[in-house]
């Protein structure tokens, strides 16, 4: 092989070693709620409902067909379903989904062998200790019943609340043995209705939308139907409605508040097919920005990443606005002028580097679904640390830019005039030539960044990165942001899309969820983190506070300096007027203070400017509310550890998880709210 074919070869090595990470896969991702069988409307109409949901999902099933074939190069990966597996509506969606070749992922409220004995109807307590333990004997209808449950689970991804099963059980028991005790039946009528409850809020939160078979009587019962499907619309998740009644009537509820007027619409048969292929749409594809310039190209956002020039390092051209923040914010001398390049994490390195601690811990928790453990790596990682490097290198160029263009407009007005009081009028053209150099290097700068839009390159990547950082807790804990609570950005929301569908191709883990596992992705994922952050965000509230004040102050000094010389100017020119001095003085010095007149505003200004660009002060009131919220999620992490671990529980956890994921999405906002605004331009 000749040289140049081995160069060839460690180039195009080199190439690969830095490629983008695959775009995660596309699916539909629906929930479904129903009746049991013993439901009036339901046993009345069940071949009618069946047909009905067949028609939706055949719906379902074109739509992601018609987007396979239109777009080849997107990965659109099989439907998945979210069920309870429990009797009527569950399992007849169920078998419909398998018999489609979706994937079926089920949320039980309980482990496995209880939420059997729960769910096969067991007639007595002995009944209920055959299915738990195998112990004694058991009907047939009810053992047929526990068959079937069982072979549907056995085809599902199960992710077990089993955390309170210790409880739940006994109360299980004891209402069986006393049929009549209605203190009994309570104790675990409402005990078992949270789980379910609970269960319901994972399925929700999973889905793109939840599929719903209801009479339409009652949203009161907790872990009900209709209870499932109120709690979906009040996370902002769209229903698709069957009415049990009369399977032919459909209705897409997308607020609260259609609950509310169901009385009052018309009950005639509706079967709104175009709307829900909208909306199914709308899953499949990322929402255009609503602003009318970027409306047609929003599909340019699915290719952002992938197209992005990975660096290994920063360059030094675009450093400005870290060596302010350098020069400003650290309280050493050598700090202040240390080399400020960066080595980027490459997306393999990560997974050694700083993503190491999570990867260890996901990798501890998940010993019963290591495959999962391995996604979360290679999905959920690798394409944090490629949108991380690719945002820092445009937020130094675009940040970087508007510095240099600020002090390039100093110096060009200073140069300009630089000649008064060290060259002739013949030379001035030399300044004027340094000076028109540095006004086309703004112009030239400005025309790039609008060109290559640092701005909103920098803000959909650094929205990506963002949102990935803090993912491993989020999926480890089986916790999601529910479809209807992304934020929306105002020019287009494909960060939201691409990771929303990133964190669902990863999906929930196979897991049983125990007091002991909580204890550990509590200490060892959520507060690590928790604290790690606070203590980021403060350092940083830190730096940027003495950044704001100390450039006020150069700035007050500098407009301080020029109105002495400006002062001393005219006392100089009165001193010679009234004879104090010679007048010549004045005149000899007349063309140092005209330089000093203009040196020192202009800086002063372009000081200032840099000050209100960066708003430093207001980053650093944003990154300490951020640290204050992060130190209370902390403090009740702390309280939860330092309980009994039996007292631990999901519910607990979970809201610690969406606590952090408020935080992280609220600091975004806010952080968008500054900067939005303030595109690459000229200083003027």
């Amino acid at each position: 092989m000749s040289r140049t074919q081995i160069g060839w070869l460690v180039s195009m090595a080199k190439t690969a070693a830095f490629s983008a990470p695959p775009a995660p896969s596309i699916r539909l991702c629906i929930g479904v709620t129903g009746h049991r069988e013993a439901n009036p409307a339901f046993s009345v109409n069940r071949k009618a409902i069946e047909e009905a949901l067949c028609q939706a999902f055949d719906l379902f099933d074109g739509v992601v067909a018609e987007e396979r074939a239109a777009n080849p190069s997107k990965v659109v990966a099989a439907t998945r379903m979210h069920s309870l597996l429990v009797d009527g509506l569950d399992q007849i969606a169920a078998r419909q989904a398998k018999d489609r070749d979706w994937e079926l992922v089920a949320p039980l409220p309980f482990g496995r062998k209880l939420n059997t004995a729960i769910n096969a109807h067991p007639a007595n307590v002995e009944e209920a200790r055959f299915l738990l333990c195998g112990d004694g004997a058991c009907s047939k209808p009810t053992q047929d019943r526990a068959a079937t449950i069982n072979g549907l689970v056995d085809g599902a991804r199960l992710f077990e609340l089993a955390d309170r099963d210790a409880l739940i059980e006994p109360l299980f028991l004891a209402k069986l043995s006393a049929p009549t005790d209605v203190n009994a039946a309570q104790a675990y009528s409402f005990a078992a209705s949270e789980r379910v409850a609970l269960a319901a809020q994972v399925m929700i939160e999973q889905s793109d939308m939840v599929v719903g078979v209801w009479d339409g009587a009652s949203t009161s019962f907790v872990g009900g139907t209709g209870h499932t499907i109120a709690l979906a619309l009040s996370m902002g998740t769209p229903v698709l409605w069957i009415d049990a009644r009369n399977p032919r009537s459909w209705r897409i509820l997308q607020v609260p508040e259609h609950l509310a007027a169901l009385p009052h619409l018309p009950g005639e048969a509706n079967q709104p097919t175009k709307e829900l292929r909208a909306l199914v749409e709308s899953v499949m594809r990322p929402t255009p920005g609503k602003a009318k310039s970027v409306k047609g190209d929003h599909e340019e956002g699915l290719r952002a990443l992938d197209s992005e020039k990975w660096r290994p390092k920063s360059q030094f051209l675009w450093h400005g606005y870290r060596r302010v923040e350098a020069l400003f914010g650290s309280d050493r001398i050598g700090d202040r002028f240390r080399n400020l390049t960066v080595t980027y994490e490459t997306p393999d390195a990560i997974l050694t580097g700083s993503g190491h601690s999570q990867t260890e811990a996901a990798r501890n928790l998940l010993q019963q679904d290591p495959h999962f453990a391995s996604k979360i790596s290679t999905d959920i990682l690798k394409r944090l640390s490629w949108a991380d490097g690719i945002s820092s290198h445009l937020s130094d160029a675009y940040r970087g830019g508007m510095v240099l263009n600020f002090l390039f407009g100093a110096f060009a007005v200073v140069g300009g005039i630089a000649y008064l009081p060290i060259a002739s009028s013949e030379q001035k053209w030399i300044f004027a030539g340094f000076e028109l150099v540095l006004l086309a290097g703004i112009l030239a700068i400005t025309w790039v960044g609008q060109k290559r839009r640092w701005h909103r390159r920098w803000f959909e990547t650094r929205r990506v990165a963002e949102y990935l950082r803090h993912a491993t807790i989020l999926l480890t804990l089986g916790v999601a942001r529910p479809s209807g609570r992304w934020p929306r950005g105002i020019q287009t929301s494909w960060p939201e899309w691409y990771v929303r569908h990133g964190l669902r191709d990863v999906g929930l883990p196979q897991v049983t969820i125990t007091s002991a596992y909580l204890r550990i992705a509590l200490a060892d994922l959520v507060l690590r983190h928790v604290t790690s952050q606070s203590a980021y965000h403060r350092q940083k509230a830190k730096r940027l506070h003495k950044t704001h004040h100390r450039l006020d102050q150069l700035s007050e000094t500098l407009f301080t300096l020029a109105v002495v010389s400006v002062s001393l100017y005219l006392g100089l020119k009165l001193a010679g007027t009234a004879h104090v001095i010679d007048k010549e003085v004045a005149s000899h010095f007349s063309k140092l203070f005209t330089f000093l007149g203009v040196f020192l505003p202009t800086f002063g200004g372009a000081i200032a400017s840099i000050r209100y660009f960066g708003d430093f002060e207001r980053f650093s009131a944003i990154s300490e509310v951020t640290a204050e919220k992060l130190d209370v999620i902390a403090e009740r992490g702390a309280i939860l550890l330092a309980g009994p671990e039996e007292l631990i529980s999901y519910a607990q956890v979970a809201e610690l998880a969406h606590a952090t994921d408020d935080v992280v999405v609220s600091e975004i906002e806010n952080w968008q709210s500054v900067f939005g605004g303030k595109s690459i331009t000229v200083p003027v």
